[in-house]
């Protein structure tokens, strides 16, 4: 008995710090749209928002990794196929395929259709283990994403096609990796560490991107048009910089240390939180409205959310272990420590 209260403390301080970090990820990336927003509404294409975007967070990154982590460079060097892997998919795979989305569907139907992520990182680890979740944490799933439905306000004047419906579907699917793929960094930096798998995803998403917009697979248009944040005009550096900072550097490392703490299952649905901290966002840069559905629609949110945590408790208590695979040989780079 006396062991079992000695091992609770640190597993709960561990997923509090974790759930800290997501939920802190999760406010960083809600400023991504209206940020981009206003660049766009100044001229901007999409891939030249998510070039600058991703360019100028790399660096900042970069920066910081040099400082902190002198090898981290050698250091992704040694796991290129993940941080390939994670720069391409989750970083540039995702925004792409959502800006294409919405260049086909409303802007509630296309984010609608990437939050479905944590309903594929429910069924893919579903499937790979061959252990069903509890019915609480399938209960804050369905809850989770009918709050987004109503935070979106997706009903009204929603049109759909197929293409963009395609391309909804493969941002969810590249957002349900960005979760899958930061398990793969363990919390006690043995492994993979947070600044370098940010750091190298973001090169290698920013020469991506850059890649397709300077063949011209996808428009790719600048302009040094002023913008408007907040009610106030202001130079087009200041929403660059912002994004760069704010929704990319910061959001990617506090997201991948948050996920190596918390299951990506749980992970997944906390990242739901993102479009809450994006609609208010929008109000308080941008001046639109929340509604009282878009209210309601965020409280079932956290309903959500606390179903699928109190279900993630009893599921630790039945089988005093929370694995993600099945059974594998100790590997002290996959060794990570959950809550």
């Amino acid at each position: 008995m006396s062991a079992t209260r000695l091992d609770s403390t640190p597993n709960v301080d561990h997923f509090r710090v974790g759930l800290l970090f997501a939920i802190g990820s999760a406010l960083a990336f809600g400023m991504a749209g209206p940020l981009g927003k206003a660049l766009m509404e100044a001229g901007w294409s999409p891939t030249a928002a998510v070039t600058a975007r991703l360019a100028g967070g790399a660096l900042a990154i970069v920066v910081f990794a040099s400082v902190t982590r002198p090898g981290w460079a050698r250091e992704a060097l040694r796991h290129y196929k993940t941080v390939i892997a994670y720069g391409i998919i989750p970083i540039a795979g995702a925004q792409l395929c959502y800006y294409n989305a919405v260049s086909h569907l409303s802007v509630g139907v296309a984010l609608l259709l990437e939050y479905t992520a944590p309903l594929l990182v429910v069924g893919w680890l579903w499937a790979t283990t061959r252990r069903r979740p509890s019915n609480l944490v399938l209960g804050g799933v369905v809850l989770a994403i009918a709050g987004i439905m109503l935070v979106l306000d997706v009903f009204a004047g929603a049109h759909v096609n197929v293409v963009g419906v395609t391309w909804g579907l493969a941002a969810a699917i590249c957002a349900a990796c960005y979760f899958l793929l930061s398990d793969r960094v363990a919390a006690d930096g043995t492994g993979l560490h947070p600044i370098t798998l940010a750091a190298g995803g973001l090169i290698v998403g920013a020469v991506a991107v850059a890649l397709l917009g300077a063949s011209r697979i996808m428009p790719m248009t600048f302009t040094a048009n002023d913008t408007v944040i907040a009610g106030h005009t202001t130079s087009w550096l200041v929403p660059v910089i912002l994004l760069a900072l704010i929704p990319t550097a910061i959001a990617y490392t506090l997201g991948i240390m948050g996920i190596a703490r918390l299951r990506p299952r749980f992970a997944s649905l906390v990242g739901l939180a993102e479009v809450l901290f994006a609609v208010i966002a929008a109000w308080a840069l941008l001046g639109e409205s929340i509604s009282v559905t878009q209210a309601v629609g965020g409280a079932v949110v956290l309903v959500g959310l606390a179903l699928a945590r109190q279900g993630d408790r009893s599921e630790k208590i039945a089988q005093a272990t929370w694995p993600e695979t099945p059974a594998q040989p100790v590997d002290i780079e996959r060794t990570v420590p959950r809550s």
